[in-house]
């Protein structure tokens, strides 16, 4: 399944923001500690880059994330800084007023030159949807400035925000970027509700989260669905999802499993941090994923069959059930 996003409103943001980015001292890229490399946005490093603005990557959510995983990124993260590409990165929860407070400190120390009521430092908060920039900036202004909501694309318009006489942020809309390289990438996005949902079908996503989780976090699914250790081994995705169902009682007319309602209860679960503290990559898994694609690129595989990598199973069902179904391009939806 290929999965792309780009409602109207984000093109315009994108040409707003390269204009703001001028007058910009410090770039705060928020991203989701589950997924750090997939909500990465390219276009962002892209536009800061081309002016020179370093950059203080937040890993958000950082408390529904594997905390080993999120170590390892955050090191990956800024030891992966190019010369002269100032680049730091820290996990918190933006729900934490502490941990809020340390983004400013951060801010201010990539731009001492910036620190003064002549000199306020000018941050511009950036990232795709809702990783929890609104919820940032309501945080460092101390009262709800920015329109805060669970789906993607609240936020649709850029607004200055004075937090104080030393700070100034720019808040803009999330922003994803026209054409999502990889369908793992797509399927994780869509996992962790960072796309609308007219983009995709809850059950392929569902499916393709199902099989990361059976590979990397069995022991959390057998804990939240009461199902067996050793009879996980032989599940996969669709396996997870009629299991679900069978558990939870939903069942649609003739016995047969509501698939539907047992992959958002899956999807919900994994959202929420009911599931427990989960990961969907680390630095390990999104290079090989890179090396896998780009393998695949100079060997396209057979026309039947996906050439065999070392990408989670989730990546090898989406490049199935692309095949299958072909790619799926959301219009714009008032809803995310």
């Amino acid at each position: 399944m290929s999965i792309g996003w780009f409602p109207g409103h984000m093109a315009s943001a994108r040409k707003q923001a390269a204009q703001t980015l001028a007058k910009v001292d410090v770039v705060v890229e928020v991203i989701d500690a589950r997924l750090p490399g997939a909500s990465s946005n390219p276009m962002i490093d892209a536009l800061r880059r081309h002016r020179q603005r370093p950059c203080l990557k937040v890993l958000n959510k950082a408390d529904l994330a594997d905390p080993q995983a999120t170590e390892a990124w955050v090191r990956a993260l800024t030891e992966s800084a190019a010369r002269g590409d100032k680049v730091e990165a820290v996990a918190l929860s933006c729900r934490k007023p502490g941990d809020v407070a340390r983004v400013a400190r951060l801010a201010h120390a990539l731009a001492p030159h910036r620190d003064s009521a002549l000199k306020p430092l000018r941050v511009m908060v950036m990232g795709i949807p809702n990783v929890g920039k609104s919820t940032l900036i309501n945080a460092l202004a101390k009262r709800r400035i920015a329109k805060v909501g669970d789906e993607p694309a609240v936020t649709k318009s850029q607004q200055r925000i004075d937090i104080s006489d030393r700070l100034v942020l720019f808040d803009t809309p999330g922003l994803l970027w026209p054409l999502i390289e990889h369908p793992s990438d797509g399927l994780m996005l869509a996992a962790s509700h960072a796309v609308g949902v007219n983009a995709y079908i809850d059950e392929e996503v569902a499916t393709a989260l199902g099989e990361i989780l059976l590979e990397r976090y069995p022991a959390l699914l057998a804990r939240r669905y009461g199902l067996a250790p050793d009879a996980l081994r032989s599940l996969d995705g669709p396996a997870l999802i009629d299991a679900i169902a069978q558990r939870r009682g939903y069942v649609l007319k003739g016995a047969l499993p509501d698939r539907g309602k047992a992959a958002l209860a899956l999807l919900d679960d994994y959202r929420s941090g009911a599931l427990g503290r989960i990961s969907l990559e680390t630095p390990a898994s999104r290079a090989q994923m890179r090396a896998a694609a780009a393998a695949a690129a100079d060997e396209p595989a057979a026309a039947d069959e996906p050439a065999a990598t070392d990408e989670p199973a989730a990546t090898r069902t989406g490049l199935r059930r692309a095949r299958a179904t072909g790619p799926r391009t959301g219009e714009d939806d008032d809803r995310g």
